[in-house]
């Protein structure tokens, strides 16, 4: 990951060979993508955000060339400029002069809420909608699956009501990703021990956590439409506090003696038992009142 970093940081062409390659090669396995987007954050951080746009265009057209050559198909450039480079970008800027992760987190965030409702604005009927496109997935699975057919179909119907949210989550979270990958290079490469202490020390702030509580209430409260944007809003929230709780129990655990054994075991857990995440979301929303990490000291390590 140094080696790639350093590479990227070398110029303009290498940034966006980088980028381009790897937006292609993304198309195979998706989680790539992250590091694509890490290399346009990068150039962003270190060297503004003139910079970081010239590389953002100029790879968009190298992938635009390398998809036609390809895939005979140039238009996936221009999806990845708007939904994951340009985006990200902006939160580059964002933390470049702002200087506070928390600051480029509440901005993801907006961009996932106006995602949201510019759907919600965009399609006359979204559940109704992802309700069809579920139908078609799971055809080949009930052809196999021993699971009732209604069953299926009921679970269809429930996740159809958040799947405008759902996906909006995973953009954020892949931008995100994107963004701290970006600063864990440059820290690496010119602040060594930045990231970890920038990262550990992650806390919202208590209008955006008040405005979360809100967002969550209207979604309990109010029914219909109203009801299932705020859900689909919320979603997108809730992933941002998983990722303040996973900052707090880092830094707890970090400071005990069995931090070598506890630390892989907490992020292992958190991919194979997703409903950890609960939890560990609540924990983020709570440390805006009772600052859990107050005595604790953050690592030097990045």
């Amino acid at each position: 990951m140094n080696f790639l970093a350093s590479f990227i940081m070398r110029g303009r062409g290498q940034a966006m060979f980088v980028a381009a390659s790897l937006a292609l090669l993304s198309l195979l396995m998706p989680p790539i993508s992250i590091v694509s987007s890490a290399t346009v954050a990068l150039v962003t951080l270190r060297r503004g955000g003139y910079e970081g746009l010239l590389v953002l265009l100029s790879a968009t057209l190298a992938a635009a060339l390398l998809g036609f050559v390809v895939l005979s198909d140039f238009q996936f450039a221009l999806g990845y400029a708007l939904i994951l480079w340009l985006p990200v970008w902006l939160l580059s800027i964002v933390l470049r002069e702002g200087r506070h992760l928390s600051l480029a987190f509440e901005i993801a965030s907006i961009i996932g809420a106006l995602a949201v409702i510019g759907f919600y604005l965009m399609v006359q009927d979204p559940a109704l909608y992802w309700q069809a496109v579920l139908n078609i997935m799971i055809q080949p699975m009930l052809q196999v699956s021993e699971v009732p057919v209604e069953q299926i179909e009921q679970t269809v119907v429930m996740m159809s009501r958040y799947m405008t949210g759902i996906l909006a989550t995973g953009s954020v979270t892949g931008l995100l990703l994107g963004l701290l990958l970006a600063r864990w290079w440059q820290a690496k490469l010119y602040n060594p021990g930045g990231f970890s202490a920038e990262y550990l020390s992650l806390r919202m702030s208590l209008r955006f956590t008040i405005v979360t509580l809100i967002t969550f209430l209207v979604a309990l409260l109010s029914s219909g439409i109203f009801s299932e944007v705020a859900w689909n809003i919320g979603i997108i929230l809730f992933m941002l506090y998983a990722f303040i709780g996973t900052a707090i129990a880092h830094a707890l655990l970090a400071n005990t003696k069995a931090k070598r054994f506890l630390l892989p075991i907490f992020y292992i857990s958190i991919f194979i038992v997703p409903h950890i995440v609960i939890p560990v979301a609540i924990i983020g929303i709570s440390d805006t009142w009772l600052n859990l990490r107050k005595n604790i000291t953050p690592p030097s390590s990045t």
